[in-house]
C-alpha cells in the first residue's frame, strides 16, 4: 500500500501542475513578505520558506526513490516474463522446423 501511495505522490510531484502551483505559491509568499507594511511573518532572506522547502525535499526524495524502486522491480519482472515467452517461442519454432524437415524427407 505504501508503494502505491509513493507512486501517486511521485506522479503528483513530477507534474507540471505541481511545479507551476508551487512556483506561484513561492512567488506569492515572497511578494507578500516584501510588500507587507506592518507584519512580515518571514522577512528576507525567507528563513521560514527555506525551512518549509527543506522539509518538503526531505520527504519527497525518499518517496520518489520508493516509487523508482517499485518501477525497477516491475520492469525486471516484465523482462523475466519476456525472456520466458521468447524461450517458449524459440522452442515452438524449433519444433516446427523439425516437423518441416521430417515432412520434406518423407
Amino acid at each position: 500500500m505504501g508503494e502505491c501511495v509513493a507512486d501517486g505522490v511521485a506522479a503528483a510531484i513530477g507534474s507540471w501542475t505541481f511545479i507551476i502551483t508551487q512556483s506561484v505559491l513561492l512567488a506569492l509568499w515572497m511578494v507578500l513578505n516584501i510588500i507587507a507594511w506592518i507584519h512580515h511573518w518571514d522577512p528576507y532572506p525567507f528563513i521560514l520558506l527555506n525551512l518549509a522547502l527543506s522539509f518538503q525535499a526531505a520527504f519527497a526524495g525518499p518517496i520518489i526513490m520508493m516509487s523508482q524502486n517499485r518501477q525497477t522491480r516491475q520492469a525486471e519482472q516484465r523482462n523475466r516474463l519476456d525472456l520466458q515467452i521468447n524461450l517458449l517461442a524459440e522452442q515452438e519454432s524449433t519444433e516446427i522446423l523439425r516437423l518441416f524437415r521430417s515432412l520434406s524427407v518423407a
